[in-house]
């Protein structure tokens, strides 16, 4: 039954543009969404639940909490909406998948010998990013190309005014024109990492027609020596260009992106073109994006994609009209400075190459599910044997699997997971604070755990029961499970173990483990379950660590009290967003003066991790 406040909440919603934020019992975010207007948009949620979509229908069965955050137009709406299904990833918000940080290639701007790195995180910090590249070797092999032909520096040391030191081997073998050393004018070091800037910004052609210049007039001037040092340069940077397929030849910076989904995943792909010359593409996973409209999922992309891109170009192709063009628009021509458009190409050259960016991804789409296809006649083999090594009558068709996440005891939680068929249902999966235990105690935690979920079973008479109980651990994890499960009445669920060290399935009433073949189905089903719940402990464990650490982000700054906390969070949207606003952008937040904006300011910035 919902809550009564919840009711009351749907009633005295506001006709007004706004951001609402759905939560489950345990206050957890389901979804964030924004709307023209509040009161129509979230109460269809709660009307009319036959023209819903499954995945509809299974959010509002969830939904036990609302809150809304009003703003001033659909430009705002869509910043703290992208704002907060960053800060926190609503289960049933189509998101982009985030296992995997891609490659960037930095330009320190706020050094006076600025450094060309490689670095995984993009911050607002002043400097340029150039990426993202599909893997590390990638950027690699671009940064070596471009230091052997522009030698800036890549080194930590830091460099003060007239302090000199010994040049180090970078310097000798030509990598680096020694700043440390004062080897090289701030002005001539310049104009190495501008080269760089050009040249990474697809602004090549520039660049060779600069140095083509220096080389003529090198030779003019008898510097022969000069001369070649600049062909070389040349010679490197043509055959890199020779690369980059030519799409216009009156250049223009431009994505494509491209999207493919099966109504059960999506992917989508982004082509970049640099200065009429694509650069390079980029794939990207989309999750809970089941059942959605590809134009849904592709505006959901886009804003996510874009809100922390490095780069924006000025026209963006897709392969179909989006719903919020518009408004998109809108907030990515604010963000670049100048006005970005969103186009459906219909012939030319253009859509030529979006065809081409839809191909691919369409391959990746059907290499997936070639994957799953295989994976699902593994699955039935793993089921099968599972029940013939553990003597089950019957396949194994649903597992649950438990883990228990601390740090020595503190933040302790549980996970149940659940796998169906041999895949994930994380509809039914399950987290748990541990409550009565203190300190590190990972045996006790796991009665705890089994003890909560043992009264379901026994309750939930109408649901499936499992087929089978495993617990991540060797026997003493096994003797606990059992003796909570079979002290709670339950009987007749085969319930077992699996150590991580030796991948030894522990069985009750059996002093000596079964040792599978790694290469057997039914011992990497179980492993596949015992790391998911690894994994789903460990993601619960380090979200309430990090709210905690969020809130007392603000809490122990002075002057900040719950009045200011909440006013800066709501304009904001995430103690993220504060930490990239600037100063006067603190100061205009109701109740907030100089003094404390500026006490706020210095101590989130000091908080900031270093990403290199």
């Amino acid at each position: 039954m919902r809550e009564l406040d919840l009711q009351e909440k749907l009633a005295s919603l506001p006709d007004k543009p706004g951001v609402y934020i759905f939560k489950d019992e345990s206050k957890e975010v389901l979804y964030v969404g924004k709307a023209v207007s509040l009161k129509n948009r979230v109460r269809s949620y709660f009307q009319g639940s036959k023209d819903h979509s499954p995945k509809t229908r299974r959010l509002v069965e969830h939904i036990m909490d609302l809150d809304y955050i009003l703003v001033d137009s659909e430009v705002e709406a869509l910043i703290l909406e992208y704002n907060l299904i960053k800060e926190h990833r609503p289960r049933y918000n189509i998101r982009l998948k985030d296992d995997k940080s891609y490659p960037y290639i930095k330009i320190n701007l706020n050094e006076p010998f600025s450094r060309v790195l490689l670095t995984r995180r993009v911050k607002k910090d002043g400097a340029k990013y150039f990426g993202p590249y599909p893997n590390v070797r990638a950027a690699k092999e671009t940064l070596d190309t471009l230091q052997r032909i522009f030698p800036v520096r890549s080194c930590n040391k830091e460099l003060k005014d007239n302090k000199r030191t010994r040049p180090c081997l970078n310097y000798h073998i030509e990598r680096c024109t020694g700043p440390c050393a004062g080897k090289i004018t701030q002005e001539a070091y310049f104009q190495l990492v501008q080269s760089i800037r050009l040249f990474l910004e697809g602004k090549g052609n520039e660049l060779i027609k600069d140095i083509r210049d220096k080389m003529n007039q090198a030779s003019k001037n008898l510097d022969f020596e000069g001369a070649a040092g600049l062909r070389d340069k040349l010679l490197a940077m043509e055959k890199v260009l020779e690369r980059q397929k030519i799409i216009s030849t009156t250049g223009g910076d431009f994505d494509f992106v491209a999207l493919a989904s099966d109504g059960k995943r999506a992917f989508a792909q982004v082509f970049f073109v640099r200065d009429g010359r694509l650069t390079g593409r980029q794939n990207f996973t989309l999750e809970a994006a089941d059942g959605e409209e590809e134009a849904e999922i592709l505006s959901s992309f886009l804003k996510q994609y874009y809100g922390d891109a490095p780069f924006i170009p000025t026209e963006l192709f897709l392969q179909h009209q989006i719903a919020e063009k518009e408004t998109i628009e809108r907030w990515l021509s604010a963000e670049k400075g100048c006005k970005v458009e969103i186009k459906v190409p219909q012939r030319g050259n253009k859509k030529g190459l979006l065809d081409m960016a839809v191909r691919n991804v369409e391959f990746l789409l059907s290499q997936e599910q070639i994957k799953e296809e295989k994976m699902i006649k593994q699955t039935e083999e793993a089921m099968v044997e599972l029940a013939e090594v553990l003597s089950i009558p019957g396949p194994v068709r649903r597992i649950e699997g438990f883990d228990i996440s601390n740090i020595q005891g503190h933040g302790a939680v549980g996970s149940m997971v659940v796998f169906e068929d041999g895949l994930p249902k994380p509809d039914d999966y399950r987290k748990f604070k541990i409550r009565s235990i203190k300190g590190p105690d990972d045996f006790a935690m796991m009665r705890e755990v089994l003890t909560r979920r043992s009264k379901h079973i026994i309750s939930e008479e109408a649901l499936v029961k499992p087929d089978l109980i495993l617990v991540d651990g060797g026997k003493g994890q096994l003797s606990a499970a059992c003796e909570v499960l079979r002290g709670a009445g339950i009987h007749g669920i085969p319930i077992i173990g699996l150590a991580e060290q030796d991948e030894e399935i522990f069985r009750e009433g059996y002093s000596e483990p079964i040792r599978l073949s790694r290469e057997s189905p039914a011992l990497q089903l179980l492993q596949r379950v015992r790391d998911e719940a690894h994994r789903f402990a460990l993601t619960y464990h380090r979200s309430l660590r990090r709210k905690r650490t969020l809130a007392s982000a603000l809490d122990d700054i002075p002057g900040i009290g719950e009045k200011r906390r909440r006013a800066l969070l709501q304009h904001f949207g995430s103690v993220d967003g504060i930490k990239k606003a600037t100063l006067d952008e603190i100061m205009k937040v109701s109740g907030m003066n100089r003094t404390v904006s500026k006490r706020l300011y210095d101590e989130l910035r000091g908080r900031n991790d270093v990403d290199e």
